[in-house]
C-alpha cells in the first residue's frame, strides 16, 4: 500500500467501518473515488484487525451504484451476506481449503453477475490455501474476466504463497487495541463493557464476537464451560462426564435447524438433479456441519481458556482487569485453592484440546480428556464413586 494516501477523497459510509483502521480507510476511499479499486486485494493483519468487515465493506463498494452509500438494496444485501454476487468463503477442512471448494469457485468466476454489475469473491484464511487448491486458483486470479474483484484475508504476506500473494495488492492491517476492539462490537451491535470483552475473548474479532452476543446457544455453551470449570474443585468424574456431554450437546443444539433447513433444501432438488450431484450437496452439507461443529468447540475451549488466564492474573497478583467479570467469584475461588505453576499446566491442556480437535479426536472425548486434565492440573484429583 503506498505511503502517500490521498487524504482529500470523501469517505463512503460503507468505509466508516473502518474508522479504526484510518490509513487503510482514507486509500481505499481514494480508490474508491478514483475508479481504481484493483482485481485483487491481500488484507494481512493480526485477529481482530477488522479485516472480514472491510472486505464486505469493499465490495459494497464496488456494487453500489452509488460507491458505498450503505444504504441501497445491494448494500443492504451485502452486510446481511445475502447478496449473490458476494461469496464469502473460509476452508471447509481443519487442515485448509478443499480442492472441491477452489474448483466450484473457479467454475462460478465466469458466469454473469446475478443482480450487480460486479462479482467479489472474499477468501477468508488465505493461508491456507496450498498444493492443488493453490495452483487452481493461481491463474483466476491472475486474469479474472471483467467486473471479478477477489479479496484474500490472511495474517501476513508470507503466509501467503508467493505465486498468489504476488497478484493481489497487499494492504496492512495496524493491530487495534482492545479498547478499539470493543468499540467496534459496541457499533455492530450495541452490547459493549464486560459483555463485548467477554464476546471478544470467546469469538476472537469484532465481527464475530457481535455474532457471539447476538445467539443466545453460543453464550450458553460459555456458560455450560465457566459452570464445568468452575465445579471442578467437587466435582467427581462422573460429574465432569456429564459437564463435557452438555457442552457438546450444547454446541450441536443449533446445528439441528440447519441440518433440517439442508435436508429440506435437497429434498426439494431431488427431482431434477442427477445423483452424483446429489452426492456432491449433501457431501459440502456434511462438511459445513462438521465445520460448524468445529467452530462451536472451538469457542468452548476459548472460553475455558480465558477463565484460565484470569485465573493466572490474580495468581500472579497482576492489576490488569480480567475478562469474565461475570465470573469473577470462581477466578477468585480457584486462584485462591490453586497456583501458578497448576494454572500454566491447565492452559497447557486447552492447547492440547485445540490440537485434538484439529485432528479430529471427537469432540466428546476432547472434552472430557480437556476438563479432567484441568482438575488434575488445578490439584483437584479425581475421586470415583
Amino acid at each position: 500500500m503506498s505511503s502517500d494516501v490521498t487524504t482529500q477523497a470523501p469517505i463512503p459510509r460503507a468505509l466508516e467501518v473502518l474508522s479504526q483502521q484510518p490509513r487503510v480507510q482514507r486509500f481505499l476511499a481514494a480508490a474508491v473515488a478514483e475508479g481504481r479499486l484493483s482485481h485483487a486485494y491481500l488484507f494481512v493483519g493480526a485477529p481482530g484487525a477488522g479485516m472480514v468487515e472491510a472486505a464486505f465493506a469493499v465490495a459494497q463498494c464496488a456494487l453500489c451504484p452509488d460507491g458505498g452509500d450503505a444504504s441501497c438494496d445491494d448494500c443492504i444485501r451485502i452486510a446481511h451476506r445475502t447478496h449473490p454476487d458476494v461469496r464469502y468463503l473460509k476452508p471447509e477442512s481443519a487442515t485448509g481449503y478443499l480442492v472441491s471448494q477452489v474448483r466450484d469457485l473457479i467454475a462460478d468466476v465466469p458466469l454473469a453477475p446475478v443482480r450487480a454489475r460486479s462479482k467479489v469473491y472474499i477468501i477468508d484464511d488465505a493461508g491456507l490455501l496450498r498444493g492443488a487448491s493453490a495452483n487452481a486458483l493461481l491463474k483466476t486470479i491472475e486474469e479474472p474476466p471483467e467486473g471479478v474483484m477477489f479479496i484474500l484475508i490472511a495474517r501476513s504476506v508470507a503466509s501467503v504463497l508467493p505465486t498468489i500473494a504476488s497478484r493481489c495488492q497487499a494492504i496492512p492491517f495496524a493491530t487495534t487495541t482492545v479498547d478499539a476492539a470493543e468499540k467496534s462490537v459496541e457499533l455492530a451491535c450495541g452490547i459493549g463493557g464486560t459483555d463485548a470483552r467477554i464476546a471478544l475473548s470467546v469469538a476472537q474479532t469484532p465481527e464475530r464476537a457481535a455474532e457471539f452476543l447476538a445467539s443466545a446457544e453460543r453464550r450458553e455453551v460459555r456458560r455450560l464451560m465457566v459452570r464445568a470449570v468452575a465445579g471442578l474443585a467437587r466435582d467427581d468424574s462422573w460429574d465432569v462426564l456429564v459437564a463435557a456431554r452438555e457442552i457438546v450437546e450444547a454446541v450441536r443444539a443449533p446445528l439441528a435447524d440447519l441440518k433440517g433447513a439442508q435436508e429440506a433444501a435437497l429434498g426439494e432438488r431431488a427431482d431434477y438433479l442427477a445423483s452424483s450431484a446429489m452426492r456432491q450437496i449433501e457431501e459440502a452439507n456434511k462438511r459445513e456441519l462438521t465445520a460448524r461443529e468445529r467452530s462451536g468447540m472451538m469457542e468452548a475451549l476459548a472460553a475455558c481458556d480465558s477463565l484460565l488466564r484470569d485465573v493466572l492474573i490474580r495468581c500472579e497478583g497482576v492489576s490488569d482487569r480480567i475478562v469474565n467479570e461475570d465470573a469473577a467469584d470462581v477466578v477468585d475461588r480457584i486462584a485462591a485453592a490453586s497456583g501458578t505453576e497448576g494454572v500454566l499446566a491447565a492452559l497447557d491442556c486447552v492447547t492440547r484440546a485445540s490440537r485434538d480437535l484439529a485432528r479430529n479426536v471427537t469432540p466428546q472425548l476432547t472434552i472430557e480428556v480437556m476438563l479432567l486434565s484441568i482438575k488434575e492440573a488445578l490439584a483437584c484429583p479425581p475421586s470415583f464413586r
